[in-house]
């Protein structure tokens, strides 16, 4: 037989295995082996191979586990190649490797914990490389401020505020590589006209305002479905706004309907329901559009909007067993929308208009009434009007069915323009935060809703995100089990709600 015999077992000769041999593209010694022009990694090696030197490779890519089949490798050298790609698990099973070497390739960037397994890596040569200084390179100079191997100089080609930086020098607070994203979370299959969201006896509610059915309709979060459930109906014949108010630990729904009056209610904790407890002036509001509630001194009031040509924008003040007439504001302007602050300590009520400019009241102490107090110009068609803080800075936006919209800034003495936002059927706005990030929520009749994001450097809104949701008219942001979900009222499609998802760039 061919071959070398190596015994006989029982009368049977048998061959012994044949020791692998040196690849053709390589040459080795004893102990090592050198490799030029390979097509791709090998699949084996003499026996005792503890150096393999990799050059001018006619391949780009190192799959994972390409080296596992030479757990005694104790020295790799990838030099003078293009490798443009590694997998996280190139380097698998080398357990003994102490030297590494990828100069002088085309890495651009490193898979995440590339060597989070070389346990006894002493020396890691990444020199000649372009690499992009960018998030996914951040758990990198991570690796290097922890790490006890030791890393020659390496440098950022890319991009171009990091080029020629030195990588050692860079910290992980160099890299921006928090982004979020808002994603669907819940679609409900009836149209609304509001969403308003309140908490009460510690659990959290949304209520809407159903233009079809005419109800509001009360929703409680499931904590342990992790999502909003039918709680009660307030059976109304064409409620528009359903504004809910805690005040003494007692819950009202104020219930603003287009046909019918408008009415407040009451909830009783036994039975559990709400009880119509008052009816509002049908002379003064005619068409609601819109309720506003808030705190002055102490005392509670609401405001409903009225859109309507007769009627007249009314204020209602609690008074230990019900909500009386306080004063009228703005008659016969066909307004749309009002909004509640506080500026340098002072009450202060905005109220848009489809008939003119927003105008703003101010609180007068001594009357304990609002009084005109200004408008703000070059401001027509005004849908509605939204106040947001940034760092203690004062800012609106209005937005505006046809035309921009824009974003002023207070300057101590009158609100300035700052930026406009383009804006096709825009009839509501919404400015949220979620931790650090401020947003403003666009909705359109025309096209996407859009949401911008707040930068810190231009002191301006950014594009961030488009939402496809129909005729929005409302937006609540609700915080609740570690979730941030954004619910949006559609008047012609289906009530969405989104969940605010915080994303790591570098952690891909």
């Amino acid at each position: 037989p061919d071959g070398p015999l190596d015994g006989r077992i029982g009368g049977c000769l048998f061959a012994a295995p044949k020791t692998p041999r040196c690849p053709a593209t390589c040459s080795c010694t004893k102990d090592s082996a050198f490799c030029v022009d390979t097509k791709a990694i090998p699949k084996s090696f003499p026996p005792g191979i503890i150096s393999l030197t990799m050059v001018n490779a006619a391949f780009t890519e190192i799959p994972e586990g390409a080296f596992s089949h030479m757990h005694l490798l104790q020295f790799l050298f990838i030099e003078n190649n293009d490798i443009q790609t590694l997998s996280k698990h190139t380097f698998r099973g080398l357990k003994s490797l102490t030297h590494l070497s990828l100069s002088n390739n085309n890495l651009q960037v490193l898979p995440r914990d590339l060597f989070k397994h070389l346990d006894i890596l002493t020396d890691l040569d990444l020199r000649g490389n372009s690499f992009r200084c960018d998030c996914k390179i951040k758990w990198l100079v991570d690796w290097m401020e922890k790490t006890n191997t030791s890393v020659p100089a390496i440098y950022c080609a890319s991009p171009f505020e990091f080029q020629g930086r030195r990588i050692h020098d860079l910290t992980p607070r160099d890299f921006n590589c928090i982004s979020a994203d808002f994603a669907v979370y819940e679609t409900y299959s009836f149209q609304s006209l509001s969403v308003e969201s309140y908490e009460f006896n510690d659990d959290q509610y949304v209520v809407f305002a159903q233009p079809n059915t005419g109800i509001c309709t009360v929703f409680i979060w499931d904590h342990v479905n992790m999502l909003f459930k039918t709680h009660y109906n307030i059976t109304s014949r064409s409620a528009v706004y359903c504004k809910p108010v805690v005040i003494n630990n007692t819950l009202y729904m104020v219930v603003a309907q287009l046909f019918g009056g408008s009415h407040i209610y009451k909830w009783e904790e036994g039975p559990l329901r709400f009880v119509k407890i008052q009816d509002i002036d049908t002379t003064r509001v005619r068409k609601p559009n819109f309720i506003e509630t808030f705190q002055i001194e102490g005392d509670w009031y609401f405001a409903v909007v009225d859109g309507s040509k007769a009627g007249s924008t009314s204020l209602y003040r609690w008074n230990s067993n019900g909500f009386y007439s306080h004063q009228s504001l703005h008659p016969w302007h066909r307004d749309n929308h009002i909004d509640f602050l506080e500026v340098d300590g002072k009450p202060r009520l905005i109220l848009s208009s489809a008939s003119q400019p927003p105008v703003v009241y101010q609180w007068n102490h001594s009357q304990r009434q609002f009084a005109y107090h200004s408008q703000i110009t070059d401001s027509g068609d005004v849908q509605m009007v939204k106040h947001f803080w940034v760092r203690k800075v004062l800012y609106l936006c209005l937005t505006r069915f046809i035309g921009d919209s824009k974003i002023l800034r207070w300057d101590n003495q009158r609100f300035v323009e700052i930026q406009t936002l383009p804006s096709r059927g825009s009839m509501a706005v919404h400015p949220f935060s979620v931790g650090v990030r401020q947003y403003l929520l666009l909705g359109s009749d025309y096209s996407f809703s859009r949401i911008y994001l707040w930068d810190e450097l231009t002191q301006r809104f950014q594009p961030f995100q488009e939402l496809n949701m129909l005729a929005p008219r409302g937006f609540s942001l609700v915080s609740v089990d570690n979730k941030d979900i954004l619910l949006a009222a559609s008047f012609k499609g289906k009530t969405m709600a989104y969940q605010h998802l915080v994303v790591d760039l570098s952690a891909k």
